[in-house]
C-alpha cells in the first residue's frame, strides 16, 4: 500500500498542488464509489491509514433510544454489539467491504480522483499568476491546436490565440518565445493563462529590460499605443533634466531600440516625448508629419482639431489611419485632421451659412412699398430683396412698373440696407474707445512747436522747412527702430527654434 503514497507524492509534486488535497480527493471518490455499489443513503465516512495506506470504509449511525430513521439510526443494544462503548446520543461506525466494490466503482473513483486534481491545480494556477498580469515571462512552444499555440510556462501551460499574435511571426514546436501574460481565467477548459505576443505591455517590457534609465525610474513610460506587426508608438518622459528620454531610448546608433525590433520581427516603433500639454503632446506624437496648429475643441470631452499643410496630410493620417489613430490611443483624445484647404472651405461654408438667405420681398411692405407693386415683381420673377437690388429702372419699367413706383422701391430698398450699416456703425462705435485711449502721451509736442513758432515769428526766422525735416527724421527714426520688433516677426523667430 506503500505505493498509493508514493504515487500522491509524485502526482502532487507533478501538477504542484498539496497532496492533501489529493488525499481529500481519494477519500470523496470511495465515498462515491460506496453509494454507487451499495446503493443506500446511508453517511459514509472513508479514511487512510496513513501507515499502510490502507483505505476504510464505515457507514455511520446514530444511537437512539426508539429508532425512526432505520438508515441513520439504531438501538443502542445494536450499537453495542458493534462498539461496547456506545452511549445514546453517540455515533457508532459500521465497516463496510471495500473489497466488494467493482470495476465500475474504481473507474468512477478514478474519474473523482482527476478531477479533483484538475480543480486544484487550477486554483494553484490562478493563486500563482493571477497577480502577475503584464508580466514578461519565457516560454516554450509545447504544440499547435488550430491557430492557437500551447506554451509551456514550466510549472504550467499557456494559450497563445490568434488574436494575440502578431502578423509578422510564426512559429514551430520547441520555438523559445518571450509573451507577456494577458489575463489568468481559472474557468477555463483548457490552460487558465493566456499570453500575448500582440499587447502593449510587451513593448513596454522591453523597453524597461533594454533600457537601464527606465529600469531605475529615471526614465518613465507614460503610455504606447501599439498595432501588433505594424507600429506602436510609446511617450516617455525624463525625471532628471540632464537625461534626454527619447535618446535614451533609442541607445548609441540605436542600439537599445533595434535590438527590440528584432525582437518583434521589424515592427517600426516611435519613441515620443511626453508633454502634459495636449497641444505639444499631440504634435509630437503625429510625428513624422509637420502640425500647423491645432485647436481644442471640446477640453471636457477631449476632442482637438489638427490643422496640417496640405503637403502634410496623408503623412499626418497614416496609412489607413494608422498615424493618428495610434496618436489618438496615445493621447486618448479624439483628433480631427485637416487640411489648410479643408479648413478655409469649411471657413468658407461657415460664413456664407451667417449671411442671411435672400429676404422676400414681401419685407418692403413695411418700409413704404405697396402690395400691388410686390404682386408685380413675385410675378415677374423678382422673389428676393437681392435681386431686387440688382435691378435697374430700364428693367424695372419694362416689367409695367411706374417711375413714381421705381423711386419708391428704390428708398425702400436703401433703407432695408441702411439699418445693417448702422448696426454695423454701432459696434465700431463700441469699439473705437479701446482702440483710441492708449494714444495720449504725446500731448507736449504741439505746445513746444508753438512756443518755437512764436520765437521764431518774434525773430523774423522762417520755420517750415526744418520743422518738415525733423519730422521726417523722427518718422524715418520711429519706422526704423519698430519694424524688427514687429509681433509677426517675433512670433516666427520664435517658432523657428522649435521646427
Amino acid at each position: 500500500m506503500e505505493t498509493i503514497f508514493q504515487s500522491i507524492e509524485i502526482l502532487s509534486k507533478e501538477k504542484g498542488i498539496d497532496p492533501q488535497i489529493v488525499y481529500d480527493a481519494v477519500k470523496d471518490a470511495m465515498l462515491i464509489a460506496a453509494r454507487k455499489h451499495y446503493r443506500t443513503n446511508e453517511d459514509y465516512v472513508a479514511e487512510m491509514d496513513p501507515k499502510t495506506g490502507a483505505i476504510k470504509l464505515y457507514a455511520v449511525k446514530k444511537v437512539v433510544e426508539a429508532v425512526e430513521d432505520p438508515v441513520h439510526e439504531m438501538t443502542l443494544s445494536e450499537a453495542r454489539r458493534i462498539d461496547s462503548s456506545a452511549e445514546i446520543g453517540g455515533e457508532v461506525r459500521i465497516p463496510k467491504n471495500t473489497d466488494a466494490l467493482g470495476r465500475i466503482s474504481a473507474q468512477t473513483a478514478k474519474q473523482v480522483i482527476f478531477q479533483k486534481v484538475r480543480e486544484a491545480e487550477r486554483e494553484t494556477v490562478y493563486n500563482e499568476y493571477s497577480g502577475r498580469a503584464g508580466e514578461l515571462v519565457n516560454c516554450t512552444i509545447k504544440r499547435v491546436e488550430g491557430p492557437d499555440y500551447i506554451l509551456d510556462l514550466g510549472k504550467t501551460e499557456a494559450r497563445l490565440p490568434k488574436k494575440e499574435q502578431s502578423r509578422l511571426e510564426s512559429y514551430s514546436v520547441s520555438d523559445r518565445v518571450r509573451c507577456v501574460i494577458k489575463v489568468v481565467d481559472k474557468s477555463s477548459k483548457g490552460p487558465g493563462v493566456v499570453v500575448s505576443r500582440a499587447a502593449p505591455e510587451l513593448v513596454m517590457r522591453l523597453f524597461e529590460q533594454e533600457v537601464p534609465e527606465i529600469y531605475d525610474g529615471t526614465v518613465q513610460i507614460k503610455g504606447c499605443a501599439r498595432e501588433a506587426g505594424e507600429r506602436t508608438k510609446i511617450a516617455v518622459q525624463s525625471r532628471d533634466r540632464d537625461v534626454d528620454s527619447v535618446g535614451a531610448c533609442v541607445g548609441m546608433k540605436g542600439m537599445r531600440v533595434q535590438s527590440i525590433i528584432r525582437e518583434l520581427r521589424g515592427e517600426k516603433i516611435d519613441i515620443i516625448e511626453f508633454s502634459d500639454d495636449p497641444v505639444v503632446f499631440a504634435t509630437h506624437a503625429l510625428s513624422p508629419a509637420k502640425v500647423s496648429r491645432i485647436t481644442i475643441l471640446d477640453p471636457l470631452e477631449h476632442h482637438m482639431e489638427v490643422i496640417v499643410d496640405d503637403s502634410q496630410l496623408s503623412l499626418a493620417i497614416g496609412k489607413k489611419g494608422q498615424n493618428v489613430r495610434l496618436a489618438a490611443k496615445l493621447l486618448s483624445w479624439k483628433i480631427d485632421i485637416k487640411s489648410e484647404e479643408e479648413k478655409r472651405q469649411e471657413v468658407e461654408s461657415q460664413m456664407a451659412a451667417l449671411v442671411a438667405p435672400g429676404a422676400p420681398v414681401s419685407v418692403l411692405i413695411d418700409y413704404g412699398l405697396g402690395e400691388n407693386v410686390v404682386e408685380k415683381l413675385v410675378a415677374g420673377g423678382i422673389g428676393t430683396i437681392e435681386q431686387l437690388g440688382t435691378m435697374t429702372p430700364e428693367q424695372l419699367a419694362e416689367m409695367d412698373i411706374a417711375e413714381d413706383s421705381v423711386r419708391v422701391i428704390q428708398d425702400s430698398v436703401n433703407t432695408y440696407y441702411a439699418q445693417f450699416e448702422q448696426a454695423e456703425a454701432a459696434s465700431a462705435e463700441a469699439v473705437e474707445p479701446a482702440v483710441e485711449e492708449p494714444v495720449e502721451a504725446p500731448v507736449e509736442a504741439p505746445v513746444e512747436e508753438s512756443v518755437e513758432e512764436a520765437a521764431a515769428e518774434a525773430a523774423g526766422e522762417e520755420i517750415a522747412t526744418p520743422h518738415a525735416e525733423a519730422d521726417t527724421e523722427q518718422s524715418g527714426t520711429i519706422e526704423d527702430a519698430g519694424s524688427p520688433h514687429s509681433p509677426s516677426e517675433g512670433a516666427v523667430s520664435r517658432e523657428h527654434p522649435e521646427e
